[in-house]
């Protein structure tokens, strides 16, 4: 059994309507542990790359740590003939120090202004090498799909503060907007896996809505101004008969069963130290979602001892399986993880328990 098959056994345990045999499959492949590493951050890949004695390079690293899954994201798949970027926030302002910096939309007042900036069109997105990443990898579980961040597309656009506050004061202005963007997304995405044609099986997309100790907008506004995009990117995933893999970093609690109810069927990176996101208070939802993640990187990981790891690893597979992928709360790999403890949590997610 490769490794899309045993992944693809674990998201079948929580597919409704399954066939008996598909039911039993998954029961009976349950114990075989999935990993995935994340994406080690480029400064990290020397590092570990030194340390194992193999090639500087973020597949050598997945090779050796036996990594289950890959990663082929679709976003640099637009490539506008003049060269232009997908959303052109600092079109006629000063270009953009961060999310916290005003983009043309920070003095919009109008639907009209909205309407009339020059919004990306999919017909200049090219896919050709994102296929050809998922064709590489056809025996691994390959994330793919554009990565749709529009909470935070529309937050360059208006300024982050801006953005907010237009949420009670200009509330038409972010919903056009949101449209448009998230009108980008599921054309790019619906033209992304109509060509896809079986190369991959999970749509894998993520914005992210959690600080620390909650939302960072109330749960009002998240289902009037955020939940409505969501849907519609789940629907594009579902559409080709997809399984779709969510991420946000933070503490998201509050808002989970509205993602469930949206249609996710898998919840990534589950940023253990965030309020409301360990895994005993996730395993509520254990029936209604995957889990991939759940190793804290903020500082477990960075501190641990490989034992240490390895205990962890396998409490959280106690806790969340059958239905969890060990990964850590945070795709980014830092330079500050030794190699010894990714070693050690590749090793025990991938154990048979």
């Amino acid at each position: 059994m490769n490794s899309r098959q045993k992944v693809n056994n674990i998201i079948a345990r929580k597919t409704q309507g399954a066939a008996r045999g598909a039911a039993q499959s998954a029961a009976q492949s349950a114990a075989q542990g999935a990993y995935w590493t994340g994406h080690p951050n480029p400064r990290t890949v020397p590092l570990f790359s030194a340390e194992w004695g193999i090639e500087p390079e973020t597949d050598a690293i997945y090779e050796y740590l036996n990594d289950d899954c890959r990663w082929a994201g679709a976003e640099g798949g637009y490539k506008h003939p003049d060269g232009l970027p997908m959303f052109n926030m600092s079109l006629g302002v000063t270009p953009k120090a961060g999310l916290a910096a005003g983009g043309c939309f920070e003095y919009a007042e109008t639907v009209a202004e909205i309407e009339s900036h020059p919004w990306p069109d999919a017909v200049h997105c090219d896919f050709t090498d994102v296929y050809a990443r998922c064709e590489k990898f056809a025996d691994k579980m390959v994330f793919t799909g554009m990565w749709c961040p529009f909470f935070h597309v529309l937050a360059g656009y208006f300024g982050m503060e801006k953005y907010f506050i237009n949420m009670h004061e200009n509330p038409k202005v972010v919903e056009a907007a949101t449209e448009r963007v998230v009108d980008f997304y599921v054309a790019a995405n619906d033209k992304f896996f109509a060509g896809l044609k079986g190369r991959a099986d999970i749509m894998f997309f993520g914005n992210d809505f959690g600080t620390q100790r909650d939302l960072i907008i109330s749960t009002e506004h998240f289902r009037r101004f955020v939940l409505p995009g969501i849907r519609r990117i789940i629907e594009t995933g579902k559409k080709y008969g997809l399984t779709v893999m969510m991420h946000s970093c933070g503490s998201i609690y509050r808002v989970i069963p509205d993602l469930i109810d949206a249609g996710i069927d898998m919840l990534h990176p589950i940023q253990a130290q965030a309020a409301g996101m360990k895994a005993s208070d996730l395993a509520q939802y254990k029936n209604d979602l995957i889990f991939l993640g759940g190793i804290d990187a903020q500082s477990f990981l960075v501190d641990a001892t490989p034992s240490q790891i390895k205990d962890e690893v396998r409490r959280v597979r106690d806790i969340l399986g059958p239905g969890v992928i060990i990964s850590p709360s945070h795709e980014e790999i830092l330079p500050n993880v030794p190699a010894a403890n990714i070693k050690a949590m590749s090793e025990a997610a991938l154990e048979t328990l």
